[in-house]
């Protein structure tokens, strides 16, 4: 199923997600074709539920620190930073054009 370029900005605008690349979009594709697969499922006569745990009470632990000053190490996993913070979310940088992205669609 292709993804046309309308949804693919879309999706980019509500999710701030970058699908750039054709990696990104046969990433997205696989993913609408795994959901695909609940039309399948009957649900005739399931009520919705707001949890799967809807019958039980969740443990509560004490919020205890156990570690901690690791600024640095939690950085090194930031594509992007200033000072000493994440730039984020990623849809705060600019995105290429709908007609540069045509072309690798077309592949696809």
């Amino acid at each position: 199923q292709n993804v046309s370029v309308e949804v693919l900005d879309h999706l980019e605008q509500l999710a701030l997600v970058d699908f750039r690349d054709l990696e990104g979009v046969e990433r997205l594709q696989k993913a609408i074709q795994f959901a695909d697969q609940l039309h399948e499922v009957n649900t005739d006569g399931v009520e919705p539920m707001d949890s799967v745990l809807e019958d039980r009470s969740l443990y509560l632990r004490e919020d205890d620190v156990t570690e901690g000053n690791c600024t640095k190490e939690l950085l090194e996993n930031a594509r992007e930073k200033v000072e000493e913070y994440f730039v984020a979310p990623p849809g705060n940088i600019p995105l290429s054009k709908l007609e540069e992205r045509e072309t690798f669609l077309q592949g696809s």
